[in-house]
């Protein structure tokens, strides 16, 4: 039950998003459809199919090496895809706060569609490699099971420089793209805000509502939620990669460097789960949409159950000749 609810959790975002009805824009709103179904997919790929399967079930079809490659090869593209979601959604509220021209071109929903598209297929032609770069670890009866990686993967130079080129891509470019984005936002509210308040001849003293301001303010929270978040849960892992650059010596080491190496890990899966309690907290109206997707199937046996007893005491009424 505990391993499926990020899984409900994310669909009932994706549902509720899908329905257009949290006053958030087309663009956005299919930036976050996709952020949610690209965290489903991670949950499903790294942690039910992967972990759950690799600590309860340790021998099923999933174990078969050419099982196993692809499912390896799917997560690693529902990772980066997850991660680079968060870029182009965290893009798009830039554009469509600091860059008034561009926003009417560029903050539409077919450009979100594109954007999307173009980035999954991207990461898919990407990965593609990685199928080629992982070996059975061991074979019974002439079946390959389970997958490791190739000795070559550590030594070749191409595969060292694709592995460089992963990490870069995942997660090192995106922390710094969001970090600059959001501090380019940031200045760019204030110096707007501070004009607009000498337009408007808002002295401190004065609390006169803004609309605009207000919009600002709600994208704001958001926008920075969101990253924020990401920033936050990936940051153990990243430190975990730094520390093996630094020291060479991996995280096999002693306990410490085990247990740090698993938080990183942990708190990477749990990225994928915290988006939709981000969109709970921040917009109002997507709590209304939870609220009524709960109160649905209730009031629905309600409904159903007053319509049967109503039809049963008619019927006994017609037949007792009343």
């Amino acid at each position: 039950m505990l391993v499926n609810s990020p899984s409900a959790v994310n669909l009932v975002a994706i549902v509720i998003l899908s329905r257009g009805k949290c006053g958030l824009s087309t663009c956005t709103t299919r930036y976050l459809v996709a952020m949610a179904a690209a965290d489903l997919l991670v949950i499903v790929t790294e942690v039910i199919l992967y972990q759950i399967n690799y600590h309860y079930f340790p021998v099923c079809f999933l174990n078969v090496t050419s099982v196993c490659i692809v499912l390896r090869v799917l997560s690693r593209i529902v990772i980066n895809c997850s991660v680079w979601f968060t870029v182009t959604f965290t893009f798009d509220r830039f554009v469509a706060i600091c860059c008034q021209k561009l926003k009417i071109r560029y903050c539409t929903a077919k450009t979100a569609t594109v954007v999307v598209v173009t980035t999954a297929a991207l990461f898919c032609l990407k990965n593609g490699p990685l199928y080629f770069s992982y070996g059975p670890r061991m074979v019974i009866n002439n079946v390959p099971w389970f997958c490791y990686p190739k000795p070559s993967y550590f030594t070749d130079p191409g595969w060292v420089a694709f592995d460089w080129m992963d990490i870069v891509l995942t997660p090192f470019l995106p922390f710094a793209v969001i970090m600059l984005l959001n501090a380019l936002t940031v200045r760019h509210i204030l110096m707007a805000n501070r004009v607009r308040k000498g337009l408007r001849g808002q002295g401190k003293a004065e609390n006169r509502s803004d609309p605009e301001m207000e919009s600002r303010r709600r994208s704001m929270v958001l926008l920075f939620s969101i990253s924020g978040s990401f920033v936050l849960l990936w940051l153990t892992n990243v430190g975990e990669f730094i520390y093996y650059q630094v020291t060479g010596v991996g995280t096999g080491g002693n306990d410490s460097e085990i247990v740090f190496a698993y938080v990183g890990y942990l708190l990477r899966n749990f990225s994928c789960c915290t988006n939709t309690f981000i969109y709970a907290v921040t917009q109002s109206k997507f709590r209304e949409q939870v609220v009524r997707a709960v109160h649905y199937p209730v009031t629905s046996v309600l409904r159903s159950t007053g319509s049967i007893v109503l039809w049963a005491k008619r019927k006994t009424c017609v037949e007792s000749g009343l």
